[in-house]
């Protein structure tokens, strides 16, 4: 198995072409696990997908034998390899028979319109974008207005991250549809982690889906789009699909070992499957719009409170992972508490080198001492990390680019048994105005796992420690360092 990792970037390319039918999920579960499917209905299985291109490959396989249904909903769908790929996958499986549902939040969406439109005129392909007030059909003077008289509105995003296949598979976690979210980008790649579920938190993962799909904040993309669909040509659309065909089955678009992958899947997923572990899981969801606004800015959600609680709680360790570190109201005298309490807590995160959200970093940096001051202990993950070549199998095919680290993934474990692991950020956006997903689970052996994981990011050479007599900013371009001082300067706080 040791190709399957470096090479499955191009694993969406692996359609079948002999006309004969892929084994389904359901079938291969029942082939594989002869106790999984008594299992699913009470538990979940758990899989914890480190690497981008394990990610990747749990994502590609699922959509290639998913037989009834597709639901997923991102973030950020660019239209780079990744994000191309993907959509030309999700084609292939809704010309098999296989019901396409795709739910993006407007803000970061990196799709022509025209695109999306041809996509959507599949019978099996239907595609929404969640509160469109910024990019799907809106002009710079809309969008201006939109800005002035909504300032929360035009803040509020679906930051969900979540695919379910057949309704009994799904992957929730940090990762975005795009290169540098699966370890594909040559010059900047994210840190991330993903989980893969089996059974019933899947069904509370479908559920939650269906909440956000049939909400007045999900509109249809041809309903946005009403003029240009109706201008919409049969023979535009099939261009477009043989387009998107080609482009996967263009061994130059992909990495060169590509044909080896085919027989190293089939033998991946029966250990994948015998490497979960089952635990009665918690789905962490937020209601479409997060809360009532009533609140502004503020106004907290559902997953802010469950995590709330499950920190307050903590007996003797928390251990954080995460990208942005800006505390929202409460934040650090919640930490300044547990520390007196004698509360260990470390927090992982990025470093104004390794960082590729400088206003976020500036609020972080404006609120360094007093973290520090409250007890929390700080890493700051290294742009360069020694661990890449562990982070990536094929690094040393990318390592003439000298390409950028830095943390994505949004992890917590509290007290040795305690997981979280989803998108939500610690900051005072995902607290308050972006709605957030993840999977809650008390499980000894996740947490073991995740712990070593960001154990290993926060070791000397791959993270700094902050201190009150130390900091790792020193080690960027006065540039940068100037960006960040400026930004401290402006109230951007509440939206960070």
């Amino acid at each position: 198995m040791s190709n399957y990792l470096r090479l499955c970037t191009i694993l969406f390319i692996l359609i079948p072409a002999t006309g004969i039918r892929a084994q389904t999920i359901a079938e291969w579960i029942d082939e594989n696990c002869g106790d999984c499917n008594a299992r699913m209905q009470t538990q979940t299985g758990v899989y914890v997908l480190e690497k981008g291109e394990e990610a990747l490959i749990g994502r590609a396989w699922l959509t290639q034998h998913a037989s009834a249904s597709i639901d997923v909903q991102y973030f950020i769908w660019s239209t780079d390899n990744i994000g191309i790929l993907a959509a030309e996958q999700l084609l292939s499986a809704a010309e098999r028979g296989v019901t396409v549902r795709v739910l993006v939040d407007d803000f970061l969406i990196d799709a022509e319109e025209r695109t999306l439109l041809l996509l959507s005129a599949h019978p099996n392909v239907h595609i929404r974008i969640y509160n469109p007030n910024v990019s799907v059909g809106i002009g710079f003077w809309q969008r201006l207005k939109n800005a002035v008289t909504g300032f929360r509105a035009i803040n509020q995003r679906m930051h969900d991250k979540t695919a379910t296949f057949d309704g009994i598979a799904g992957i929730t976690g940090g990762r975005n549809m795009a290169d540098e979210y699966f370890d594909y980008d040559h010059e900047y790649n994210f840190r991330d982690r993903d989980v893969l579920l089996l059974g019933r938190a899947v069904v509370d993962m479908r559920e939650n889906f269906e909440e956000f799909w049939t909400s007045e904040l999900a509109v249809p993309v041809e309903k946005i789009l009403a003029e240009d669909a109706a201008a919409v040509a049969s023979a535009d659309v099939q261009q477009r699909y043989q387009e998107l065909h080609q482009y996967a089955d263009d061994p130059t678009n992909f990495e060169p070992q590509v044909r080896e992958a085919i027989e190293g899947i089939a033998e991946y997923f029966p250990e994948l499957l015998k490497a979960m572990s089952w635990e009665d899981v918690i789905f962490l969801s937020d209601v479409p719009g997060k809360n009532s606004g009533e609140f502004g800015l503020g106004g907290g959600g559902e997953s802010t409170n469950q995590l709330i609680d499950a920190v307050k709680n903590a007996r003797q360790t928390v251990l954080i992972q995460s990208p942005y570190l800006i505390m929202p109201d409460g934040g650090i005298e919640l930490f300044r508490e547990l520390a007196s309490r004698g509360v260990r807590v470390r927090i992982s995160t990025n470093s104004l080198a390794s960082t590729d959200n400088i206003p976020a970093f500036s609020g972080y940096q404006a609120q360094r001492s007093d973290l520090l001051s409250a007890g929390v202990e700080l890493y700051e993950f290294m742009d360069e990390p020694n661990i890449r070549t562990q982070l990536i199998d094929r690094y040393p095919r990318i390592a003439e680019n000298d390409p950028i680290f830095a943390i994505h993934a949004k992890s917590m474990v509290i007290d040795g048994e305690t997981v979280f692991i989803g998108t939500f950020n610690l900051d005072p956006r995902s607290a308050n105005l972006n709605t957030e997903v993840g999977m809650l689970v008390k499980s000894q052996e996740l947490a073991r796992q995740v712990t070593a994981s960001i154990e290993r990011d926060m070791l000397p050479g791959n993270s700094w420690q902050t201190t009150a007599d130390f900091n790792p900013d020193f080690v960027v371009d006065r540039g940068k360092r100037f960006k960040s001082w400026f930004n401290r300067l402006l109230p951007m706080e509440p939206v960070l």
